[in-house]
């Protein structure tokens, strides 16, 4: 099958000012979009033509040659997809009771995570991607690099940060943390982490 850039779920000038729409034409209408078209490319005439996503990444998942290519490819198509969901113009604030009991079951209140989930986003070394996630039925932060993603580790993705330049470096610079912390406080999609929470429940 062949794959298509998702449109983005908000209205482009919708996240100002944390997130500006400048950075949203290049990373997600160039960025994103150059993922979907690489993919598109590699998996053309091979066993992986017309698999779902998920599936591919699972199946390309630590391999060499050109099925690393896809797995890249693959893998950062859908962790950008997931970001987007992720975000919502006039997000952040209190989550909703159920998402707000386990927050505070893993790390005692809403801004210890919201600490925490800086803290790992800042020290991710280079490139990579900032998660909440649920494993064994507990929340956990963890990071990734490059194009990895929680569904190649057995955990459940609930929310996730983009921390590869390209997603702050325009309204940011170098300062990761500022970003984290904004995107965190004012964008976090709880509404997404709810429905992402009740599927790791079934």
């Amino acid at each position: 099958m062949a794959f298509t850039l998702k449109p983005l779920p908000f209205a482009k000038d919708s996240l100002g000012p944390t997130m500006s729409a400048q950075t949203l034409e290049h990373h997600h209408g160039k960025h994103h979009a150059a993922y979907v078209k690489k993919l598109n490319e590699l998996i053309a005439g091979t066993q992986h033509e017309n698999k779902d996503l998920e599936s591919i990444i699972r199946a390309t998942a630590g391999a060499e040659g050109r099925d690393k290519k896809i797995f890249n490819n693959a893998a950062q198509t859908w962790n950008h997809d997931f970001f987007w969901d992720s975000l919502a113009a006039n997000g952040g604030g209190t989550p909703p009771e159920p998402v707000l009991k386990r927050i505070e079951a893993s790390f005692s209140s809403l801004e210890n995570f919201r600490d925490k989930f800086v803290d790992a986003a800042v020290n991710q070394f280079g490139s990579g991607w900032a998660w909440l996630v649920v494993s064994d039925g507990r929340l956990d932060i963890v990071t990734t690099h490059d194009a990895d993603n929680p569904l190649t580790s057995g955990s459940h993705a609930l929310w996730t940060c983009d921390v590869w330049e390209h997603a702050y470096y325009l309204d940011y610079q170098q300062e990761r943390a500022k970003f984290a912390k904004a995107v965190v406080e004012n964008l976090a999609n709880w509404q997404f982490v709810s429905k992402r929470l009740v599927e790791s429940d079934k």
